[in-house]
């Protein structure tokens, strides 16, 4: 029996599927994993299930084991605020897979800023639904424990984001070593991890967040980095200023719900690894697909460099970057 037929016969033990045909219809989009929409007898069903091997060019592998993460991830959003995530509905046995409710008519946020829909309100909503997961979680001792996933974060994020592009640039690998082991050992609350565009919906009630395989217990600077990252790359690819001012609302209304600790001090951090990320996502393992241009290219390497030597606050370098676009 092949693993799409486990995944089959999985789903009609959980109550998720009819005796007549299943069929899994493959969803496009994602390097991580296999997704599949599935149409159940109550509706609509979406299958993920994570890849050893992910679908870059370069070598890389993660633990299977990250799905388990994510649907504790999901679940643990989903009681902060039952807008912000989708509902599990079944953990399955093979490769670590689940299946969640489908959400019909809500357009991938990525799509919607490729296609020049640019709203500011949108992205502060972001803004504040990802500061609501980071305070509810701040300093809990039980979401630590629930989270144990050191390793795995960084299989995923720190090593091919931070630590590739360190062994490759010899200047700036004592900073970028800096900057891996902080994100490495500071613990403060719960991180999606994979705040990009491309994992959030755009749903009747605001922003739902997907993907949440690199779920660990860190530090809540990097979930606002890696999302002002995306907003800022698509301003060069795009020259449309009101993806920046998009950062801008994003940080802003992040911003506004800290109450765990200093925000200066968070946003500082955040500046730097938004900086790492800029420079990681046109030299490391995981090159922003979209960034084809030598000139787009450039434009980031070199803006990114001068700011992970600048260390400024991520709502400065959202300023910054918009000028220097000018």
């Amino acid at each position: 029996m092949t693993a799409d037929a486990d995944i089959v016969r999985e789903l009609r033990a959980a109550g998720l599927a009819g005796e007549g045909d299943v069929v899994l219809e493959p969803l496009t989009g994602g390097v991580s994993c296999d997704v599949w929409k599935v149409e159940t007898p109550s509706g609509p069903i979406v299958v993920k299930r994570p890849l050893p091997q992910l679908r870059v060019a370069a070598e890389w592998h993660a633990p299977v084991e990250r799905g388990q993460s994510e649907v504790r991830w999901l679940r643990r959003a989903r009681g902060v605020d039952a807008r912000i995530a989708p509902e599990v509905l079944a953990e399955l046995p093979t490769g670590h897979a689940f299946a969640m409710r489908f959400l019909p008519g809500s357009p991938v946020w990525k799509d919607e800023l490729m296609a020049g829909r640019v709203d500011a309100a949108f992205a502060a909503a972001v803004g504040q639904r990802i500061a609501a997961v980071h305070a509810a979680t701040a300093h809990s001792d039980d979401d630590r424990d629930d989270f144990p996933n050191d390793a795995m974060f960084r299989a995923l994020r720190v090593d091919p984001f931070l630590l590739y592009v360190a062994e490759r640039d010899a200047e700036l690998a004592p900073v970028l070593r800096r900057f891996a082991d902080d994100l490495s050992v500071r613990k403060i609350a719960l991180v999606h991890g994979d705040v990009s565009p491309k994992n959030i919906l755009v749903s009747a009630d605001g922003p739902v967040f997907l993907d949440a395989e690199c779920a660990v217990y860190g530090d809540p600077a990097f979930d606002l980095a890696f999302c002002a990252t995306h907003l800022l790359l698509k301003s060069v690819w795009s020259g449309d200023a009101r993806l920046t001012e998009a950062a801008a609302a994003l940080v802003a209304a992040y911003r506004e719900g800290v109450d765990w600790e200093d925000v200066d001090g968070l946003l500082l951090r955040a500046g730097e690894l938004t900086a790492a990320l800029l420079l990681a996502r046109v030299e490391g393992k995981s090159p922003a697909p979209y960034l084809t241009d030598p000139e787009h290219q450039r434009i980031v390497r070199d803006q990114a460099r001068a700011l992970i030597l600048a260390t400024e606050p991520l709502d400065t370098l959202v300023t910054h970057w918009k000028r220097n676009l000018a």
